[in-house]
């Protein structure tokens, strides 16, 4: 379900949400994302239509302020995983 990129860069920058190491591996970060229901989205729009849908109070926070969120990691290719810790 998440490729790659997407398993690497959490596996690396866990660390941005979690205070310790939640992952040791590639497979144990496909299986920790896919039950915390992770998402990846394509653009900045689409994080903020996901984070209101699901309840987070968005409202007057520009973009610099929507990507210090824990939960919104920036990936090298410009998409964003949202992992709602």
């Amino acid at each position: 379900m998440y490729d790659e990129e997407v398993l690497e860069f959490f596996l690396k920058n866990q660390g941005q949400l979690f205070p310790k190491r939640v992952v040791e591996t590639i497979e144990e970060a496909e299986e920790f994302l896919t039950d915390c229901a992770a998402v990846v989205c394509k653009n900045l729009g689409e994080v903020r239509d996901y984070l209101d849908e699901s309840g987070m109070d968005i409202t007057g926070l520009d973009d610099d302020e929507l990507l210090e969120s824990g939960e919104v990691f920036s990936l090298p290719s410009g998409r964003y995983l949202i992992v709602e810790g």
